[in-house]
């Protein structure tokens, strides 16, 4: 994922002197990269989870302190900022968010004038084959029970859409791009375990180990994950 990010990064287009919002910033592995860019400059991390702005205040301590980094916990939907910021990066993160189009209304909100946003998340069909495979297994017994009421929690957007979604948040250029990004785990259990975490979070904790390991024997050899992601290239 950090390799993915380091990746979208590199689509950003500034100076090294500005202020840029990383939205949903995580544990905060982007964030380092991004503030090495930024000397000069400040980024302002915001994440929903107090738990990664914990760990991201641990990994970036020493930016924290010099003042080249501040770590907000804020919901994005609810989000403001004192000053628009410069541009607004942001991975691996809106397709955990419902409400796109109150989404983009507030990341332009953030951004002053001719702002840059630049974005990856999981789009339409990402992983599709996967949750394949787990939706066939938590129809099994003794798993059924505890996925009754299961509703997916992700939203993985079209491109065409996505960019409809920005023009009428005021965005006054954008460009939304679906690509394919299958990815081989050095270590799949880990890397599942991730990925179908909204599944295993529904599991009495002795059935998530076996879970995985009926996923994983579904998936079979070589894993390999089915990502695509939606890229968004935008200017307010």
């Amino acid at each position: 994922m950090q390799g993915l990010g380091a990746a979208v990064l590199e689509r950003l287009r500034i100076a090294g002197d500005e202020t840029v919002l990383d939205a949903g910033c995580g544990s905060g592995r982007v964030t380092e990269l991004l503030a090495e860019r930024l000397p000069e400059g400040r980024v302002i991390g915001v994440d929903a989870s107090p738990s990664m702005i914990e760990a991201a205040g641990e990994r970036l301590q020493g930016l924290v302190e010099a003042g080249r980094v501040t770590l907000r916990c804020a919901d994005l939907l609810e989000l403001e900022l004192d000053t628009p910021v410069d541009a607004v990066l942001s991975t691996a993160t809106f397709h955990w968010i419902a409400d796109h189009d109150r989404l983009f209304e507030r990341v332009r909100a953030a951004l002053r004038s001719d702002g840059q946003f630049v974005a990856q998340c999981g789009g339409e069909g990402n992983i599709d084959v996967l949750r394949a495979h787990a939706r066939e297994v938590t129809e099994r017994e003794p798993y059924a029970q505890h996925f009754a009421a299961w509703r997916a929690p992700w939203n993985y957007a079209p491109a065409e859409l996505t960019s409809a979604r920005l023009e009428r948040a005021g965005f006054a250029e954008a460009e939304c791009w679906l690509e394919p990004s299958p990815q081989r785990p050095e270590e799949p259990r880990a890397f599942l375990s991730i990925v179908l975490a909204p599944h295993c979070q529904l599991l009495p904790q002795e059935l998530r180990e076996p879970f995985m390991d009926d996923v994983l024997a579904k998936v079979g050899e070589p894993v390999i994950v089915d990502y695509v992601r939606l890229n968004i290239d935008a200017r307010a």
